[in-house]
């Protein structure tokens, strides 16, 4: 659990902090689990995903007024990505700005749809694909200053 709060944060204290309280959600609410519609590990992990999330809304630095109806495509050349460690990869993935970041997570590790990062993350869904558009575009800047 304490990769996927990593993914969300830009340091491990921050992730401690989103893991800690995401436990602690789980536990006050123990008596909601209901084994019938989601295995124990997917309802821990959506609890601390939303954990993340509170902890993204707290420090967001999002524009308000960005939208865009489609994420326009970037191009990454695979051998950029192949040649970089999974930690490597995490470290560009933590220095995009907080809700950019989040929602690059949702939607490209988590697989949620830009419609239910919408929904969790009180934004609409243009604003959810511009931060996705926003995400792909400072990460090939990155690799492109990296493969240099």
């Amino acid at each position: 659990m304490m990769n996927i709060c990593l993914r969300y944060t830009k340091n491990e204290a921050d992730a401690m902090e989103a893991l800690n309280g995401g436990f602690y959600k789980v536990l006050k609410h123990i008596d909601r689990f209901d084994s019938s519609k989601a295995s124990l590990y997917t309802w821990v992990r959506a609890i601390i995903i939303r954990s993340c999330l509170d902890l993204v809304n707290r420090n967001k630095n999002m524009p308000a007024t960005a939208e865009l109806e489609q994420a326009g495509d970037v191009h990454i050349l695979p051998n950029v990505v192949s040649g970089m460690s999974a930690t490597e990869i995490l470290k560009l993935v933590r220095e995009l700005p907080p809700a950019t970041q989040a929602v690059f997570n949702l939607y490209n590790i988590e697989g949620y749809s830009h419609k239910e990062i919408a929904g969790l993350m009180s934004i609409s869904e243009g604003t959810s694909k511009w931060h996705l558009s926003e995400a792909r575009k400072k990460m090939q800047q990155m690799l492109n200053k990296r493969s240099k």
